[in-house]
């Protein structure tokens, strides 16, 4: 199966194309190594830049049954490509907005005292008996109630909350890091506080840390999209995107002329020149620019690396192609910025970020191609 979305290819600067089998390939073999616990699959900042009705369709016709985004619009997206799910919004309740969770049964996930006090008031004037998240911080300090906290509304577990998942988040799951035996030790310890309640600590790198991490759901989200969740070691995920480049020009500059703005790139030698219509308006970050003084990105051109010149711009940036043979350059043609070689996390290194800003960043000015 292929779809197409967006300009004509003809016209489009760039091409991304995304493969769905890929990430259900994904999907299923993160399920494989958490079982028996279940996987989830995180859909938020539209699909990680892959597109969120496209992926939760997908991964749902896959047997995926359990959802988790950021927020009501996002909620809503997923539950027009799953119907049947069960989505969890991960940043809770809203002033004002509960009662949108009933109306397209979707669970909120909870991590403060007013959030939790405007979730049961809304299902005690309302009636409604939908499920939410308690969301417990172990280590992260960004959302969820402390420890102590917990152990406040603890004796009270027994009353009808609607508690269906209590659930952390990882600070250090990529790494090599003391808090994350510290992390799982504090849950362990939370989840006795909620006999016959559901427990989900793990995200993408999480599931890669043992049993201990895994408990009765795992969350992946950045893994399903093919970035490397274990830094440092072979990448165990397939190849969910790549991304072509069209070339709208070729041209030769002389020894010493500099190329874009701020001319902090100088020819060493006679260069030869590809400008491709892309750039950082496209997502393609403008960290990763060259400069004399460091290299920047590169680009598969007519099966040859070929490293970036000068600072990236909005919708152009120049690649060196003079090692290139005579007449295999030419207007028109299709470099590979993302592919062969040329991971998410690859590019994020060149611009000193992560494969999560690569991915969320994927311009609209593409030509989408959806396989499988």
């Amino acid at each position: 199966m292929t779809d197409a979305i967006g300009p004509p290819e003809a016209e489009a600067g760039g091409i991304l194309t995304i493969d769905l089998a890929a990430i259900v390939a994904n999907w299923r073999a993160l399920s494989e190594r958490a079982a028996p616990a279940q996987c989830a699959a995180v859909v938020k900042a539209d699909g990680y830049g892959c597109g969120a009705e496209q992926v939760a369709g997908a991964l749902a016709k896959a047997g995926c049954t359990t959802f988790f985004v950021a927020n009501l619009p996002e909620a809503r997206r997923a539950r027009a490509a799953a119907p049947d799910a069960t989505i969890y919004v991960l940043n809770g309740v809203l002033p004002g907005t509960a009662a949108a969770f009933a109306h397209a049964n979707l669970r909120p996930v909870i991590g403060d005292w007013l959030g939790w006090d405007e979730w049961n008031a809304f299902r005690a004037d309302s009636g409604w008996r939908g499920g939410a998240a308690f969301h417990v911080d172990t280590g992260m300090s960004r959302l969820g109630f402390s420890a102590e906290e917990v152990r406040q509304l603890a004796p009270a577990r027994n009353n009808d909350h609607g508690i269906a998942l209590v659930m952390s988040h990882f600070a250090c799951s990529e790494e090599d890091h003391p808090l994350n035996a510290i992390q799982m030790q504090r849950f362990h310890e939370i989840r006795g506080l909620f006999p016959g309640i559901p427990g989900s600590l793990a995200n993408s790198s999480g599931i890669f840390l043992g049993r201990e991490a895994h408990h009765d759901l795992v969350r992946p989200g950045v893994a399903l999209y093919g970035a490397n969740p274990t830094p440092g070691r072979p990448n165990p995920m397939r190849t969910v995107v790549t991304l072509h480049g069209r070339i709208v020009q070729t041209r030769d500059v002389a020894p010493g002329a500099t190329v874009g703005y701020s001319a902090t790139w100088t020819a060493k030698r006679a260069t030869r020149l590809a400008i491709v219509s892309a750039g950082y308006a496209d997502g393609f970050p403008r960290a990763a620019s060259a400069s004399d003084a460091r290299p920047g990105a590169e680009a598969i051109v007519a099966g040859m690396r070929c490293p970036l010149a000068g600072r990236m711009s909005m919708d152009l940036m120049a690649f060196d192609v003079t090692d290139m043979p005579a007449g295999k350059v030419a207007r028109g043609d299709l470099v590979t910025l993302l592919g062969d070689g040329i991971g998410v996390d690859d590019l994020a290194a060149r611009a000193g970020t992560i494969g999560y800003e690569v991915l969320t960043s994927l311009g609209r000015r593409y030509r989408r191609i959806y396989r499988g």
